[in-house]
C-alpha cells in the first residue's frame, strides 16, 4: 500500500482490533493465521540495511472515547500486566507510556504492580514519556492549563516512579500550538512526538524536524509514520518506511507497535516478528528500544542536518474544535475560576490571612486536567461520557468558587462598614492592573427609597442605574455601578440614601437603535446588526446595517468532520427578529433581539455602557438542527485583512482562505481603512472554532453532529441517533472596535477582564482595621500579564506567573507591597516567566514550569 493510502486510513480504522480483541491479542497464543503471516518474505531492497528502526513497544489507551472512564481504568491495568509480562518473557523487550494519570490508578488500585513497573523504570525498559496529567488536546486548553499537565504530570511521575519524562509524546491530539516548544522546555522535556496531522494534511520538510515555537525555543520533533497501532508482524511497517521515505534527512527511526485505542499493547507476534527480522540477511537493524535512546542517539549523530519549522502543525478533524459546546464552555469556565481563585487564595493567604486549600484546588485541577483528553475536550468521546464531564466541571466549579469566595470573605471581615444606613460591598479586582468596569449586585431596595447615592471610600460618588433583579419577590433590585478597582485589589463601596450622580455622556436604548458617545448600533429586521463608529464617520462592517448576521452552513460530516477543511456552504440564516428594549441607561441600555430558523430560536442581549467603545452581548441558542453548523458572521470594512487568534500563552497570524482554525478566547481581524489601520477584536467565554473569508470574520457557534459518528460508519435515516448540542446554551461576547493595532488597543488584557470579573462580597455592619482599599501586586508594562499566582506544590513559598502577549521584548516590573518586594526583567517575546518568593525571606527567583 503505497503512502498516501495508508496515511489516509484514520487510526479509528483499527478498531476491531484495538479495541475489542487487544487484552486477547496481547496476552493470548498466536493463531495460525497470523503465524501464517511470517511467511510471506519479500527481498529487501539492496540500501535495506544501512536503516536503523528502533522498535517502540507500546499502548495508546484512550481512558474515554466509545467508553466510559471507568472502562479506561481497568484497560490500564491489563495493559500494564501485559506489558509487565512480556518483559519476563523477553528480556531485552521495551515499553513506553505516557500519562500520570494512568500511573496514580495503579498506585491506588495495585500498589505491587507500581513497585514492578518502578523496577522495570529504573532498569531503562519501562520508559516513561509525555511528562503530561493525560495526552491532551492542544489547541483547546489555555496556555496556564498547558502548563499544570506538566508540572502535575511531572511531579507525579517524580513521586511514583523516581523518574520524569524527557520526550514529550501526544501522538493522537488533533493538531499542534506553535506555543508548546517553549512550554514543553520549560517542563523538563527536549523531544516531541506527534502523529497528526499525516503527510496529507500537513506538507513538512522531513518527519524529523527543529520545531520553532512562537518564542524561539526549539524542540526535536518526530512525526510517526503510519500509526502508533501496528498488531501484526512488523515487517510490513518496516518495508514501508525503508521504500517510501528514502529522502528523509535521517536513516533512523521510529516503529511503534501493539494493540491501542482500547489498549492491549505489544503481542507475542509483534516480539516474535521483531527477533526473526533481527535474523534477516539484508534486512535494516531493529531493536527493542525506547523513544528517549532514540532521541539520545540522534542528537550524539554527526552532520545530521535537520530543517526548521517555524509553524503551528494544524489541521486534523476540524470539526473537534466546536462539537459538544457544553464541554468546551465547561473547560473555558473551569479554567478561569481555577486560576482566579488561586490568585486571590495565594495573596490572601500571605497578605490578610486567608486559606489557601491546597489539596481541593489540585483536585480539581486534575479533574479538569483529565477532562482535556483529546477525545474528550474534543467532543468526540460517547454520549455518557459528556454527562460524566459536564459533573467533572461542576465539581472543579464548586471548589474554585468556594476558595475564592471564602478567600474574600475574610478580607471583608476585616475592613470596616460601621454605617447601619448604608449597605457595603467589597469588590475585589484579580488582574495585576487597575480595572475600571461595571459591577452589579442585587440588594434590598424597596420602594420607600425615593432615590440613591453610591459611594467609593473617599466618599466619591459613583456612576449608577437600576434594573430588574434576578428574582421576582420582596424587595430585590440590580444596582449596576461603574467602578475603579486598585490592581490585584479591592475597593469598598456603600449604598445610601442620597441624590443620584449625573453624567452627561449617557447610554441610550429607542426602538431598534442602541448608541452611545462613541457608537450607534442598528438592529434590522431580518435580525443583522450594523455598528456606526462615531469617531470615524464609518460603518463597522461592509453591507452597514446588514453586516452582522448568524449564518447556517450544511454540515453533513462525522462528529470529527474528517476530510473537512472549511464549512462554507450557507443554507440559511437567523431572521424574522424580534426586537425589545431591556434596559435604557443611563450607565447601560441593553437591546434583546430574537430570531428563528428552522426548529431553532437565538436570543441575544446587546449591551452598550456610557464611556464604552465596546458592545456586549449574552447569547441564548435554543439548537434543535441536525447536521449543520451556526456561525457568526462579522464581515469588517477594512482592506488588505490581518486575521490575529489567541492561541494558549500566544498568538498566531493565520490565512483568511476561509480555512477553519482552531483559536482561544480572542480573534482578530484588522486592516487598512483610508490609509489608517482599523479593526475589530471578537472576545467569547465559550468557544473555540473560527475561520476568515477575505474580510469576513466568523465565529463558530454549535454543530449538530451524532455523537462519536466516525466514518466510514453510514447513518440509518430510519434510526434515531443521539446527536450533540441540542436544546439551550448560553455564552458571551465581547465586540471591541478599534482605530490602532490590537496590541496597543490593550486586547488581552479586555480580554483578562471580560473572562474574569471583580469578585463583589456583600458586607454586614462590623469593625475592622484594614483600609477600605488597597493593592497587593502590580505589573506595568501593559503587554505582560501576570498569568497566574499560586502556593508552591511543595511548601508555601508563592509562585508567581507572568507572560509577554504582543510578541514583543519588553521590560517589566512588579510591584508587590504586600511582601515589601520589588522584581523587574526583561522578555523575550512571547515568554512565559516564573518567579518563586520565598515564604520566609521574601526573596524573588526565576524558575521553570515545575517551580524549580
Amino acid at each position: 500500500m503505497n503512502n498516501k493510502s495508508v496515511s489516509q486510513i484514520s487510526r479509528r480504522s483499527f478498531i476491531s482490533r484495538a479495541a475489542a480483541g487487544s487484552a486477547l491479542i496481547a496476552m493470548g497464543p498466536v493463531s495460525n493465521l497470523l503465524a501464517d503471516e511470517f511467511q510471506k518474505v519479500v527481498p529487501w531492497p539492496v540500501d535495506a540495511s544501512k536503516y536503523k528502526f528502533y522498535m517502540i513497544g507500546h499502548a495508546h489507551i484512550d481512558p474515554v472515547w466509545l467508553w466510559p472512564w471507568t472502562e479506561g481504568i481497568s484497560v490500564v491495568h491489563s495493559t500494564f500486566r501485559s506489558a509487565l509480562d512480556r518483559m519476563d518473557e523477553t528480556p531485552d523487550f521495551c515499553f513506553t507510556a505516557s500519562s500520570a494519570q494512568f500511573y496514580e490508578w495503579v498506585s491506588e488500585n495495585d500498589p505491587a504492580m507500581l513497585a514492578e513497573i518502578r523496577k522495570r523504570v529504573d532498569e531503562g525498559r519501562w520508559n516513561v514519556v509525555g511528562g503530561w496529567w493525560v495526552e491532551p488536546d492542544v489547541n483547546i486548553p489555555g496556555g496556564e492549563a498547558m502548563v499544570r499537565q506538566g508540572l502535575y504530570g511531572q511531579l507525579t511521575f517524580q513521586r511514583l516512579l523516581g523518574h520524569r519524562a524527557t520526550v514529550a509524546t501526544n501522538p493522537d491530539s488533533f493538531g499542534h500550538t506553535s506555543t508548546l516548544p517553549q512550554i514543553i522546555k520549560l517542563q523538563g522535556m527536549e523531544d516531541y512526538i506527534f502523529m497528526r496531522p499525516d503527510a496529507n494534511e500537513k506538507s513538512l520538510p522531513a518527519d524529523l524536524f527543529w520545531w520553532e515555537g512562537v518564542d524561539g525555543t526549539k524542540v526535536l520533533t518526530y512525526r510517526i509514520q503510519y500509526s502508533y497501532n501496528n498488531t501484526k508482524d512488523v515487517r510490513d511497517r518496516v518495508e514501508q518506511v525503508v521504500n517510501e521515505y528514502k529522502d528523509q534527512p535521517m536513516k533512523s527511526f521510529l516503529s511503534y507497535y501493539g494493540a491501542g485505542d482500547h489498549g492491549g499493547g505489544p503481542a507475542k507476534i509483534n516480539i516474535r516478528s521483531i527477533n526473526k527480522l533481527k535474523e534477516e540477511k539484508g534486512a535494516p537493524e531493529v531493536i527493542f528500544s525506547t523513544t528517549d535512546r532514540y532521541f539520545e542517539d540522534i542528537r550524539a549523530e554527526k552532520n545530521l542536518k535537520l530543517p526548521v519549522v517555524k509553524d503551528d502543525l494544524q489541521h486534523h478533524s476540524v470539526g473537534c474544535y466546536t462539537a459538544e459546546s457544553e464541554i468546551k464552555k465547561g473547560n473555558r469556565q473551569s479554567e478561569t475560576a481555577l486560576i482566579t481563585a488561586e490568585k486571590i487564595a495565594a495573596i490572601g493567604f500571605v497578605a490578610w490571612g486567608a486559606n489557601y486549600p491546597k489539596r481541593e484546588l489540585t483536585t480539581a485541577w486534575h479533574r479538569v486536567l483529565f477532562l482535556q483528553f483529546h477525545d474528550s475536550l474534543a467532543g468526540t468521546s460517547l454520549y455518557e461520557h459528556s454527562q460524566a464531564a459536564r459533573e467533572g466541571y461542576g465539581f472543579a466549579l464548586d471548589i474554585a468558587h468556594q476558595a475564592m469566595y471564602m478567600a474574600v470573605q475574610k478580607l471583608e471581615w476585616q475592613v470596616a462598614a460601621e454605617d447601619p444606613n448604608s449597605q457595603y460591598l467589597l469588590v475585589f479586582n484579580p488582574h495585576a492592573w487597575e480595572v475600571n468596569g461595571n459591577i452589579e449586585y442585587d440588594f434590598n431596595w424597596s420602594a420607600k427609597h425615593k432615590s440613591s447615592r453610591v459611594e467609593d471610600e473617599k466618599g466619591n460618588s459613583l456612576f449608577h442605574q437600576w434594573t430588574s433583579g434576578s428574582s421576582q419577590a420582596g424587595s430585590r433590585k440590580k444596582l449596576v455601578v461603574n467602578l475603579t478597582i486598585p490592581a490585584l485589589g479591592y475597593r469598598q463601596i456603600h449604598l445610601l440614601d442620597g441624590d443620584t450622580f449625573q453624567k452627561k455622556n449617557v447610554a441610550t436604548a429607542k426602538g431598534n437603535k442602541l448608541e452611545n458617545e462613541f457608537l450607534s448600533v442598528q438592529f434590522s429586521n431580518n435580525g443583522t446588526i450594523g455598528i456606526f463608529d462615531k469617531e470615524t464617520g464609518k460603518e463597522l462592517f461592509s453591507g452597514g446595517e446588514s453586516g452582522c448576521r448568524a449564518v447556517v452552513i450544511d454540515d453533513p460530516s462525522d462528529t470529527w468532520s474528517h476530510d473537512v477543511v472549511s464549512f462554507s456552504d450557507e443554507i440559511g440564516a437567523f431572521e424574522n427578529a424580534e426586537i425589545k428594549v431591556l434596559e435604557n441607561g443611563p450607565l447601560r441600555a441593553t437591546i434583546r433581539v430574537k430570531t428563528t430558523y428552522g426548529a431553532s430560536t437565538l436570543t441575544i442581549d446587546w449591551t452598550l455602557c456610557s464611556g464604552s467603545r465596546n458592545l456586549e452581548s449574552k447569547v441564548t441558542l435554543d439548537w434543535h438542527e441536525h447536521h449543520k453548523m451556526l456561525k457568526f458572521s462579522f464581515p469588517v470594512n477594512v482592506e488588505s485583512p490581518v486575521a490575529t487568534y489567541e492561541i494558549p500563552y500566544g498568538h498566531i497570524e493565520r490565512a483568511t482562505n476561509g480555512d477553519e482554525d482552531p483559536g482561544q478566547r480572542w480573534i482578530d481581524l484588522s486592516g487598512k481603512r483610508n490609509g489608517n489601520i482599523y479593526g475589530l477584536t471578537v472576545i467569547n467565554d465559550a468557544k473555540y472554532g473560527y475561520n476568515v473569508i477575505g474580510n469576513d470574520m466568523r465565529i463558530s457557534i454549535a454543530r449538530a453532529a451524532v455523537y462519536a459518528n466516525h466514518r466510514p460508519k453510514k447513518l440509518d435515516k430510519t434510526k434515531e441517533y443521539l446527536w450533540m448540542d441540542q436544546g439551550i446554551q448560553t455564552f458571551r461576547m465581547l465586540l471591541v472596535p478599534h482605530q490602532d493595532t490590537w496590541q496597543k488597543s490593550n486586547i488581552v488584557r479586555i480580554t483578562e477582564e471580560f473572562m474574569a470579573s471583580p469578585v463583589a462580597i456583600y458586607q454586614g455592619i462590623h469593625g475592622g482595621t484594614m483600609p477600605k482599599s488597597g493593592s497587593f501586586l502590580t505589573v506595568d508594562a501593559p503587554n505582560v500579564i501576570v498569568s497566574a499566582v499560586k502556593q508552591s506544590e511543595n511548601g508555601e513559598d508563592l509562585i508567581i506567573r507572568c507572560v509577554e502577549t504582543s510578541g514583543e521584548a519588553t521590560f517589566a516590573a512588579l510591584d508587590m507591597p504586600f511582601a515589601n518586594q520589588k522584581w523587574s526583567g526583561n522578555f523575550r517575546p512571547f515568554e512565559i516567566k516564573t518567579l518563586r518568593m520565598d515564604k520566609k525571606s521574601k526573596m524573588v527567583k526565576e524558575v521553570n514550569l515545575l517551580e524549580e
